[in-house]
């Protein structure tokens, strides 16, 4: 019998010590909120407490943006530490398909997974990338990678696949629209649908403020 605070404590113990150095949008912290997230909807959902627990704590232990475009190191970082913990297959193998299928790049292609589980991890970490916190991680992500703020020149595209997604230069701000504003009609849980919408009218609320500051208005 699995002790489920003892996996959970250690799980929280390994990831802190992966990503202590993190990018600061997908460091602990972002798994922190993630994993808060996740506990605050699974309230109001049925889902199994130990898999949506450690799939939020797992989900970006190596994320394939920080590893060459790599989607398989997660997913066998993620498998190695519950092969310590002794989870059982059936978790290894529900816990792998979250981690695999939750991504917003992969939404963009055939997803053929679904479960409660994921749906409420999906969640908590879409909720992340929006907000006044997704706004600060979208522009920390793109001053990491040396990326315009905005240019008027560049139009965002709304009809990229996975692989252009993965491959995008594009400035920020075209991230609100190819993305973040996306993210509140893709919420899956009542709980997140109803935060989303707060978060989803303060991006708005910036990006007006944003346009009006840069083309000298106020």
């Amino acid at each position: 019998m699995i002790d489920i605070e003892k996996a959970i404590t250690d799980t929280i113990h390994y990831v802190q010590s992966e990503l202590a150095d993190a990018e600061g949008g997908h460091d602990w912290w972002h798994i922190h909120r993630v994993y808060n997230n996740t506990l605050l909807i699974a309230q109001s959902e049925e889902v199994d407490r130990l898999t949506v627990c450690l799939a939020a704590l797992l989900h970006d232990i190596a994320d394939p943006k920080f590893h060459d475009g790599d989607e398989e190191i997660g997913p066998y970082k993620a498998q190695q530490h519950l092969d310590q913990l002794g989870i059982d297959q059936h978790r290894k193998e529900h816990i792998d398909s979250i981690i695999r299928n939750m991504s917003f790049k992969n939404s963009l292609g055939k997803v053929n997974f679904y479960s409660k589980e994921m749906a409420v991890v999906q969640d908590a970490d879409r909720l992340d990338a929006i907000g006044a916190i997704g706004i600060a991680r979208a522009f920390n992500y793109g001053g990491f990678k040396n990326r315009a703020l905005y240019d008027p020149f560049i139009a965002p595209n709304l009809n990229m696949s996975k692989e252009e997604y993965k491959k995008s230069k594009a400035p920020t701000i075209n991230h609100f629209y190819e993305k973040l504003l996306l993210l509140k009609d893709k919420m899956n849980t009542e709980t997140a649908k109803k935060i989303a919408q707060e978060r989803h009218q303060f991006m708005e609320d910036y990006l007006e403020q944003f346009y009006n500051e840069w083309n000298g208005k106020k």
